[in-house]
């Protein structure tokens, strides 16, 4: 929102939330009734190319938006390295509103105007025609109407939104007030109407110019550099008919200069040319892949997890996910996504973060949490992390973390499979053990006297409750073979529960919902699993899995880890950071786990704190 909105600042269907599509519901209902009773001859192919138009403009900016967030995250040709935060995702959540417009235009425009439903597929002289309006009267308007819009009466009330996001996404290039993009229609629409006011207007020009449009606009704010220098070098006059994504970076970060749509020309003619332009297209050209210090290895959950990768859709993985089987029009997901498995297995980078000097790396690996249960994935899963681990090795990483169920006991011994197989690796192996288990101790209430515990017998159920009675807090369980395991295994005594009067739960894999209901009311829930416990009671509280809130030096992080909420981090990821900035030397996998107290002290040294309980 601009500091001070002007008038036609909102978008008019912005009450309707997510249900804004169904503004263009009756023009697609009419269209497909002309479908129906009209003849062969008498269709409307214009009325009837709109929809599926708009959906392939939608495609074709995720393809834009999926690719460049790839890219920046690589690092290599990255324009400006700066931070991209929650806050700009949110203001940007909307660029599928000028989609929106688009589609109102153009059936208003069929509706009124008789010549539109009988436009040939291709006019040449139409083409040539629309392509001298673009790059004479509109490119030159446009020049002026940007400069205008940077006076600082129209920029705080209007522009400033745009301009609020100095690093560029593809979407950036269509955040803008309402009003500001009815100036832009007006101004792009131009050689349309003129085309087809004096009749050499085709389906092609029309949506050829405006697909010509959508892919200046999402290079031109996608932050990373392609453009060859020899490519100018070759054809010097390039330089003044087409702009490069530094070209307009650099508007960006300077908001004074580089003012052109997409034709430099005029810049240069008036004046207003950067002059770091040229230095800033070489340095980013020259600009190496990034790599990483520390890597978080982590998977895919449900079916739907894949749209909630930072590299899918940013609005998505702002949010928090939810643990829910595939319902409705989802349920192909999981037969698809075996099928991409197939073709493409392989981990993939998802998001870079900083904290202080380190370089963060997120990599997933294309497998779900129930093909992690299947003992015929076994092998290609351990040979994905496996190979993970070695390409962290070789990229000098100090750390890898193996996130969720990579560091399964079933599956790989929590990592030490690895250690055994490669004893000389330089990246060390953690997961991040002992600071889920400071923070299970340190969200239990103080003056806590007795809990209960319930949950799947792993390490860190062990060491969990073996803490816990070298506190002097008595520990119970629901059933004598947990008992006798317990006892087995910790120093203390385990008594079975027989009047559920426990307050305080720990739980871990394997809690039914018929347990959680013998629980009193306001019984306090912490999770020790990876994943947590469907929540079953509406009386009760519960505690987020082992996780912490990251401190504002760790940058760059805009979307939500899994069904955590926002800058919060799962334990397993701080460990891994807090190893590789300690500089621990040491593999924290297999049957090890670090000094508790030591880590603790240290993430909070660093700035992260214990998270909230939610209810």
């Amino acid at each position: 929102m601009a500091p001070k909105p002007g008038m036609l600042t909102e978008w008019p269907w912005q009450p309707l939330r997510s249900f804004k599509y169904i503004i263009l519901a009756p023009w697609a209902m009419h269209s497909l009734y002309s479908l129906a009773t009209r003849g062969k001859n008498e269709l409307d192919y214009l009325n009837l190319l709109i929809l599926p138009f708009l959906l392939s403009r939608a495609l074709h900016n995720q393809i834009w938006i999926s690719f460049s967030r790839h890219r920046t995250a690589k690092g290599n040709n990255k324009i400006v390295d700066r931070a991209i935060e929650f806050e700009q995702v949110d203001r940007e959540s909307n660029w599928d509103d000028h989609i929106l417009l688009n589609g109102l235009i153009f059936y208003i425009v069929n509706y009124t105007m008789s010549v539109t439903s009988s436009l040939p597929s291709w006019r040449t002289d139409g083409v040539i025609i629309m392509a001298l309006l673009h790059a004479g009267p509109v490119e030159y308007l446009y020049y002026w109407l940007h400069r205008a819009l940077h006076h600082h009466y129209l920029y705080s009330r209007y522009h400033s939104h745009h301009h609020s996001s100095i690093v560029t996404e593809p979407i950036t290039s269509v955040i803008h007030p309402f009003a500001e993009h009815i100036a832009y229609y007006l101004l792009l629409g131009s050689p349309i109407m003129v085309t087809l006011f004096n009749g050499p207007a085709s389906l092609a020009s029309m949506f050829g110019y405006i697909t010509f449009i959508d892919v200046m606009n999402n290079m031109g704010h996608c932050n990373f550099e392609f453009f060859p220098k020899w490519l100018f070098s070759i054809f010097p006059p390039l330089k003044y008919l087409m702009y490069t994504p530094s070209f307009h970076s650099l508007h960006h970060t300077q908001f004074r200069t580089n003012y052109s749509l997409f034709m430099p020309f005029y810049d240069y003619i008036h004046g207003t040319m950067d002059k770091s332009t040229e230095a800033l297209h070489e340095s980013s050209l020259e600009r190496q892949e990034e790599y990483p210090d520390v890597v978080h290895l982590t998977h895919l959950t449900t079916p739907e997890s894949i749209f909630h990768l930072r590299v899918a859709f940013a609005s998505f993985a702002s949010r928090p996910q939810e643990l829910k089987q595939s319902t409705g029009l989802m349920r192909p997901l999981p037969w698809l996504s075996a099928t991409l498995n197939f073709i493409y297995s392989r981990t993939f980078l998802v998001e870079t973060n900083v904290f202080r000097k380190l370089k963060l790396q997120t990599w997933t690996i294309p497998r779900y949490t129930m093909q992690y249960a299947l003992k015929w994935q076994t092998q290609s899963i351990n040979t994905l992390i496996e190979e993970a681990i070695l390409e962290a090795d070789v990229r000098g990483s100090r750390v890898i973390i193996l996130g969720l169920l990579n560091q399964s006991e079933e599956l790989n011994r929590s990592g030490h499979f690895f250690i055994e197989r490669h004893p000389k690796l330089n990246t060390k192996v953690v997961d991040g053990s002992s600071l889920a288990i400071a923070i299970v101790l340190n969200s239990i209430p103080k003056g806590t006297t007795q809990v209960l515990f319930r949950g799947a017998l792993s390490k860190l159920a062990f060491a969990i409750v073996s803490a816990l009675c070298h506190r002097g807090i008595q520990v119970s369980t629901f059933y004598e073979t947990e008992k006798i395991k317990l006892c087995s295994t910790t120093e203390g005594e385990v008594a079975v529960s027989k009047s559920y009067t426990q307050k305080v739960w720990i739980v871990g894999d394997g809690l039914s919902k018929d347990e959680q209901l013998k629980a009193p009311k306001g019984t306090l829930f912490i999770p020790f699993s990876h994943f947590p416990p469907k929540k079953e009671r509406d009386d009760a509280l519960y505690c987020h899995t082992p996780s912490m809130i990251a401190p504002p030096s760790l940058q760059n992080l805009d979307s939500c880890e899994n069904w955590l909420p926002r800058r919060v981090m799962s334990a397993a990821r701080v460990a891994g950071i807090l190893h590789a900035v300690e500089g621990w030397e040491v593999n924290e996998c297999g049957d090890s786990i670090f000094v508790v107290d030591k880590i603790w002290e240290a993430a909070i040294k660093h700035g992260f704190h214990r998270t909230t309980i939610s209810m």
